[in-house]
């Protein structure tokens, strides 16, 4: 197949490339040269920004094309339209966070999106490649989903992951947990033991998605893992194993937390309050994914291969993640709370 990436160096779109290529697959990848240039000698790399120039798509045939970095309407829409003609299959790689009422567990692709009018964003993203603060991450998302299957009718393929992980993630979320578990000792753990979480390796998403590409296969499917329910406690229990840690988890129920100022999701990642009422963002139903061959490699091989990364990256900034100190300061409290009691 002759594949086209919108992107295609840079975490997922970097593993879809490597994936791609290692199944023999002719590839084009189409971004502005800054990350990581030169990485795969191997495809054609076409240089243009697509926010302003998207003249070195101008020609050329694909049977398919993945787009990796779309999140503003207009911009989305000016590139599916100039491809519309000369491309077979496109896939465009969306969020989970689409979807609202996110109370309840289970949350399929029929499940009720986030609906933003397409005038009010076309004024908001004037000029913009990212939605500001990404308060509106979804609702933005949702639309360009539309835009591809305005110029792609029967055959837009539309991704929709949850929190993807894994080495080359320079978000931090998941990698917290890994680095935190592998320095040992006693440290916070968040909330009911027996909260399901969700995440995806970046490399079963990736094997996938060109799976899904060879089969041309088309319409939405959320992408999520692993295949049966993981709880907190279990995740961080196989964290300690595979890293052959020493840690101790000190519970901290979410009452306590939050008046401790103890911020969710992205200061302690993969930990959302049961009072914010989302339960179903982290238990997404993806029965339809995993009767189209989705799998999942053993967590444990996330977690060691995660770490082993992360030991190289010593000058990375962190963008998730409890503080070392306010940790400690928030054990101490916790402690003394007890010894009161």
């Amino acid at each position: 197949m002759k594949i086209l990436i919108l992107g295609g160096t840079r975490f997922l779109g970097r593993f879809l490339t490597e994936t791609a290529l290692k199944r023999g697959h002719e590839v084009t990848l189409f971004n502005r040269g800054k990350e990581n240039p030169g990485l795969f000698p191997d495809a054609e790399n076409l240089v243009g920004d697509r926010r302003s120039d998207l003249s070195a798509l101008e020609h050329g045939e694909w049977d398919a094309v993945i787009d990796t970095c779309g999140y503003v309407p207009r911009v989305v829409r000016e590139s599916a339209k100039l491809l519309a003609g000369r491309v077979g299959h496109y896939i465009f790689i969306s969020s989970a966070s689409v979807y609202k009422e996110l109370q309840n567990p289970g949350i399929d692709e029929e499940h009720p999106v986030s609906r933003f009018e397409l005038a009010e964003a076309e004024e908001m993203t004037q000029g913009l490649t990212n939605p500001p603060d990404n308060e509106y991450y979804g609702e933005l998302k949702f639309l360009c989903e539309q835009e591809v299957e305005r110029q792609f009718s029967g055959r837009s393929l539309i991704i929709r992951p949850g929190l993807i992980v894994g080495p080359y993630d320079f978000t931090g979320r998941f990698s917290y947990w890994v680095n935190r578990v592998a320095e040992g000792g006693e440290m916070l753990a968040p909330g009911r033991k027996d909260k399901r979480i969700q995440f995806i390796d970046v490399r079963d998403l990736a094997e996938w998605i060109i799976l899904m590409a060879e089969q041309r296969h088309s319409g939405v499917y959320n992408a999520a893992g692993p295949e049966s329910a993981l709880t907190m406690e279990a995740f961080l229990g196989e964290c300690k194993t595979a890293l052959k840690s020493d840690a101790e988890f000190v519970w901290m129920d979410e009452t306590f937390l939050l008046e401790n100022d103890v911020g969710y999701w992205m200061e302690l990642p993969l930990w959302i309050p049961d009072s914010e009422q989302m339960e179903g963002f982290l238990s997404l139903d993806i029965g339809k994914a995993l009767e189209a061959g989705l799998a999942f490699r053993p967590l444990a091989e996330t977690v060691r291969d995660t770490h082993e990364w992360e030991l190289g990256q010593v000058a990375l900034e962190r963008k998730a993640g409890l503080d070392k100190d306010k940790e400690q300061a928030v054990l101490k409290k916790w402690k003394s709370r007890k010894a009161d009691a």
